[in-house]
């Protein structure tokens, strides 16, 4: 039966990737359900296929079998078309090396993704404006990427991901490119996000301090769901962390 409280659900889910002659089996069959408002944090050694499961749920890539949905709609029979409405739309993308526009200032990055979803050019830019003030970089709204630290590009990446109102954020290694601090300020900001908006955070990491933050934990090994913890089932807490 159906939950209607799941924004993503994953069904038998595999992919496979052909190397010269061989083929190698990344996904090997994944059953999930995320629910909305859930802070998910995907996790395992590289190579045991989250980033892959990432892209599936992102729509940045297709399974060889099975089917992802969003919202109920198989994302994997979407048209290039009807996909990117719904990436658009839908999902708000952070990745690692941040992927802003260098030539453009902090609110022109922001802007941007409205700008292809056809929002008026004034509403755009207020909306903007009001997404930097919510990461906390609104009197550096003209500033260009160069100017900007680490920390404060990876906030101009949350603050675009915000644009067009997404029901589910897709966090791809968030914190790898920043020092601890920055880091623990950056999975603050994305956890009082889920918390006050709503919105579901779907997270590929290695980051271990995203376990103090994250609702369940999917920890993927060989292709396959290892173990789903929830917060206060965790084995490993902070403390153990050296």
């Amino acid at each position: 039966m159906k939950d209607s409280s799941n924004i993503v659900r994953v069904s038998r889910v595999k992919k496979d990737f052909t190397m010269g002659k061989n083929t190698v089996h990344v996904l090997k069959g994944i059953d999930l359900e995320i629910k909305t408002g859930e802070y998910l944090s995907i996790m395992g050694p590289s190579g045991s296929g989250k980033t892959t499961l990432f892209n599936m749920i992102g729509g940045l890539d297709k399974p060889s079998s099975g089917s992802v949905f969003i919202d109920e709609i198989d994302i994997s029979q979407l048209d290039a078309y009807e996909l990117a409405w719904l990436r658009c739309r839908k999902i708000g993308y952070i990745f690692q090396t941040f992927n802003i526009i260098q030539v453009m200032t902090a609110l022109e990055n922001v802007t941007l993704p409205m700008i292809f979803a056809g929002t008026p050019d004034d509403e755009a830019r207020d909306r903007g404006m009001e997404l930097l003030d919510v990461v906390g970089l609104k009197e550096r709204f003209q500033h260009k990427p160069f100017e900007l630290s680490g920390g404060q590009q990876q906030r101009v990446a949350i603050a675009r991901a915000l644009a067009n109102d997404p029901a589910i954020i897709l966090a791809d290694e968030p914190t790898g490119n920043l020092d601890l601090s920055t880091g623990d300020e950056i999975i603050k900001l994305l956890k009082m996000l889920s918390a006050e908006k709503n919105v579901t955070i779907i997270s590929a990491t290695h980051d271990l301090k995203m376990l103090n933050v994250s609702d369940r934990v999917i920890w993927i090994s060989d292709g396959r769901i290892d173990k789903i913890e929830n917060r206060d089932e965790l084995s490993i807490s902070l403390g153990q962390i050296a």
